[in-house]
């Protein structure tokens, strides 16, 4: 019997592929709890439908992130901190706290999505990156100044 998938189902597919199941299986499982629906015409004809248009919708989300990776790249975010004696930061800048500043000049950055990231204790400037969609790493500047 072939089934198409509507969700991931361990052993068997991801959401969305046709896969060959017993009949039973395929009857009393997958189509009875609804991860499933019997592979027809109609069927088949939906889910191409439904991967054109996912797809579309993936172009759409990559176009949106690479104008934001445009103007995220111009951006210089500065924090004050408090430094002791011979120069070192009593307090680093973690990822939470860069994800919030960029969630205030209105940038979605999740704190997940940066790559290899330590928290920021060095006075100065310094590169961090982050992943805005696959494939798509903007790159910005991160100053840290003495707060006095």
């Amino acid at each position: 019997m072939k089934v198409i998938l509507l969700e991931d189902v361990k052993k068997v597919g991801k959401k969305g592929e046709i896969v060959d199941v017993s009949d039973g299986y395929g009857q009393n499982f997958l189509i009875k709890t609804k991860k499933g629906v019997f592979a027809s015409e109609h069927s088949k004809r939906e889910l191409a439908k439904q991967k054109a248009e996912e797809k579309e919708r993936l172009i759409k989300q990559k176009e949106l992130a690479i104008l934001e990776k445009e103007k995220i790249e111009n951006e210089t975010l500065i924090y004050m901190v408090k430094v002791g004696v011979g120069g070192r930061v009593f307090n680093s800048v973690s990822s939470k706290q860069i994800a919030h500043s960029l969630k205030d000049l209105g940038y979605t950055v999740e704190r997940r999505k940066f790559i290899d990231f330590n928290p920021i204790s060095s006075l100065g400037f310094t590169n961090v990156s982050v992943e805005l969609f696959k494939g798509v790493i903007a790159t910005f500047k991160v100053q840290l100044k003495e707060a006095k």
